[in-house]
């Protein structure tokens, strides 16, 4: 038993974007907080990404799939949204109730604060500011099963089976706030690589602004020591997608018309 946080969290082709990254257990996707809009996803050699905007704050929406609790161990940018520590499936994470849904909108700086998820240059986001910036433009979740409990009869001093004791009462959360394992990153083909600008033009995920997102804290035992699923959306902006050929330019179709009209004008 371990505590961790109660909270109120494809197909798609190159061309056609998607909405979401739909696991067996766990929906997750990124939404734009200052357009409301969900951020489309691009699949490309088997890996999803998102184009964000600069400057913009962002959410990391987490629903619940299945009829019992999850717990969502959240990474973004190889950072845990939650301690702050170099991300890990092990540590702490979010609690879902069955078929729930959350936005997770920040880094958790206390059970009643978070500080925004922003898209920034990458040396102003919060993982190269604290010495970690090789795992910045991806967010991944760890998703665990939790372990059934186990029932066992009691039997009383008269050798008669004796009704179960209760069970303590979970912390819950009385405002489910909408607030906040890290999926591995694929690899990057060697062609789209070169397509990359500088690093330091690429998106990262700053620490903005404090915001009230009130959680409480309550107990999960995990089925398993390993994740039961594993998501990740990589993310950069729209300039370097197009540039890495993760998304297409449009390419402008002009039709000929039969009928265009007009009177018939002398040749030049």
């Amino acid at each position: 038993m371990r505590h961790v946080l109660c909270t109120a969290l494809l197909a798609a082709s190159l061309a056609a974007p998607a909405a979401a990254r739909a696991g067996n257990l766990l929906d997750l996707a990124v939404v734009d907080r200052d357009t409301g809009s969900t951020l489309p996803t691009y699949l490309d050699h088997g890996t999803l990404y998102v184009a964000g905007t600069p400057g913009h704050r962002y959410g990391v929406r987490l629903s619940n799939r299945s009829g019992g609790r999850v717990l969502a161990v959240l990474s973004v940018d190889g950072v845990n949204a939650v301690s702050g520590e170099t991300a890990a499936t092990g540590q702490t994470g979010y609690v879902l109730d069955a078929w729930e849904s959350t936005e997770i909108a920040g880094w958790r700086k206390s059970l009643d604060e978070i500080a925004q998820f922003t898209f920034t240059a990458l040396p102003d986001s919060y993982a190269a500011r604290t010495g970690r910036p090789a795992n910045v433009g991806v967010i991944g979740v760890a998703v665990f099963t939790e372990r059934a409990p186990e029932w066992r009869p009691h039997v009383d001093i008269a050798g008669q089976p004796a009704p179960p004791a209760p069970m303590e009462p979970e912390t819950r959360s009385a405002d489910r706030a909408a607030g906040n394992a890290a999926a591995p990153a694929a690899s990057r083909p060697a062609a789209k690589a070169e397509g990359y600008a500088r690093q330091e033009e690429r998106l990262g995920t700053g620490h903005g602004a404090r915001e009230y997102a009130h959680v409480d804290e309550t107990t999960f035992e995990r089925a398993s020591r390993h994740p039961a699923e594993t998501l990740a959306i990589r993310y950069d902006s729209t300039a370097n997608l197009v540039a890495a050929g993760i998304i297409r330019r449009p390419v402008a179709r002009f039709d000929p018309q039969p009928f265009p009209g007009g009177f018939t004008p002398d040749p030049r």
